[in-house]
């Protein structure tokens, strides 16, 4: 271990191993470790007795729920826009090869006490329950201006310059009501909060195409890919992949010690006595506690049935977003589903998730809203964690802390995190022009 590299790695959660593939990739001498003895980090992807140790202690898994090994039970739960930024990411380093993805059956949304299918384009919109008569019209309109719009093509502009105009204004021109705005802004958007609407609408406008070509894409009921075996297959892709490249990875490193010189900045990681030199460090919020501050926190449930979450047309995987204010809440909701179909499970079981930005200090009650609309569980596990941001500044340490995962069940906001990171390391901006063809080969 008493070696130079160009940067240490500590920590195997998704974006520090999506951070050491593109390293790797881009021809920089990368050692990753981490202090546990399995890959993941926070987004640890756990059996059935993994599970149980962690949130029951010393007991010991119910038999009727199956074998555990036929567990992966992701801890931090997300799918994947199918044309959104961590798939392009994926296949700008050829991980692709190593995964097997399956396109997610439903994407719903919560409105007026009630689970709708989120209409992803003009003809859905056409058909939407949410919606009546002579608002189902102006929103059909609204999509149709959406799906034609093309930044480079002033012909599709309708005289309206959305790196200007306010989302709020674009929308008003339409004349479409808050109940409609909401779905559109949190279930299609994916807008965690309501600030969007008084920024330039060109990001709204993208983030609707983006929603709307994903579907398009598997012809499926939903935007979203997840992995077979699910999330925890990601780590250990990159992990392959790295080794490709010649990095190193090593599990099981205790206290993994970052040094640094008198003018503070990073020398070098010492774990058991040896030390690695490097002139950079990339870690999570937990290998440098004291360069990070604490922002909120994340309230989740997980519930193991045996059934789909009811009036999501049977989906065995779904995403349902709950708006804030359908809620009377300052965030939104998620809710998660996955089962047999994408193997996190054994056949007949659903694992559900339950999350949100924590308001309270009681997960139980605050989740309430979403855990109704899951119907009978057989076994619910609470929790609630912590949410950091680094508060150092890189260029003086070298010192690339990335952001506590978010309470969102989608990717979106964590890769940005990610590319953000690359270029503060890099110096340069990631190409994402890749062939989005070379994700759909493993789609079945």
């Amino acid at each position: 271990m008493d070696e130079e590299y160009d940067v240490i790695v500590l920590g195997t959660g998704l974006k520090e191993c999506i951070l050491s593939g593109l390293l790797s990739v881009d021809g920089l001498k990368v050692l990753h470790m981490d202090r546990n003895d399995y890959y993941g980090g926070e987004c640890a992807s756990l059996n059935l007795i993994q599970l149980w140790k962690r949130f029951r202690g010393n007991d010991k898994p119910p038999a009727q729920l199956g074998s555990s090994r036929d567990y992966n039970v992701d801890m931090v739960p997300k799918f994947m826009m199918a044309n959104g930024t961590l798939v392009r990411v994926l296949i700008h380093t050829d991980v692709t090869k190593y995964l097997s993805f399956k396109a997610v059956d439903g994407s719903f949304v919560y409105n007026k006490g009630k689970v709708h299918k989120v209409p992803a384009n003009d003809m859905e919109a056409l058909k939407s329950p949410l919606m009546g008569l002579f608002e189902k019209r102006r929103a059909r309109k609204f999509f149709i201006y959406v799906q034609d719009y093309n930044e480079s093509d002033p012909k599709t502009h309708e005289g309206v310059d959305l790196t200007r105009v306010t989302t709020r204004e674009l929308i008003a021109k339409y004349g479409l009501d808050d109940n409609t705005v909401d779905f559109i802004g949190h279930a299609i958007a994916l807008h965690r909060d309501d600030r969007y609407l008084d920024e330039p609408a060109l990001d709204t406008v993208n983030r609707m195409k983006l929603y709307a070509e994903s579907v398009a894409r598997f012809q499926g009921g939903s935007p979203y890919i997840y992995p077979l075996y699910g999330l925890g297959e990601l780590p250990q892709a990159f992990a392959r992949l790295s080794a490709v490249y010649g990095g190193t990875y090593m599990l099981n490193k205790p206290e993994c010690k970052v040094e640094f010189n008198e003018e503070g900045k990073v020398i070098g990681v010492t774990s058991e006595g040896e030390t690695a030199r490097c002139t950079k460090v990339v870690c999570d919020p937990s290998y440098l506690p004291n360069k990070v501050r604490k922002v909120g926190k994340v309230a989740r449930a997980i519930a193991i049935m045996s059934h789909p979450i009811p009036n999501t047309n049977d989906s065995h995987s779904v995403q349902v977003i709950l708006p804030q204010k359908q809620l009377g809440r300052r965030s939104d909701m998620y809710l998660f589903c996955s089962s047999y179909s994408h193997n996190v499970a054994p056949k007949g079981k659903f694992i559900a998730f339950v999350s949100t930005e924590a308001e309270t200090d009681h997960p139980e009650s605050e989740l309430k809203p979403g855990i109704d609309l899951l119907g009978p569980v057989e076994e619910i596990f609470f929790d609630i964690y912590d949410r950091y941001e680094p508060v150092n500044e890189p260029s003086l340490d070298n010192c690339f802390i990335s952001t506590s995962y978010d309470a969102t069940t989608h990717f979106e906001s964590t890769v940005l995190d990610v590319l953000n990171m690359y270029t503060l390391i890099t110096g340069k901006v990631l190409d994402l022009s890749v062939d989005l063809s070379a994700a759909s080969a493993a789609e079945e």
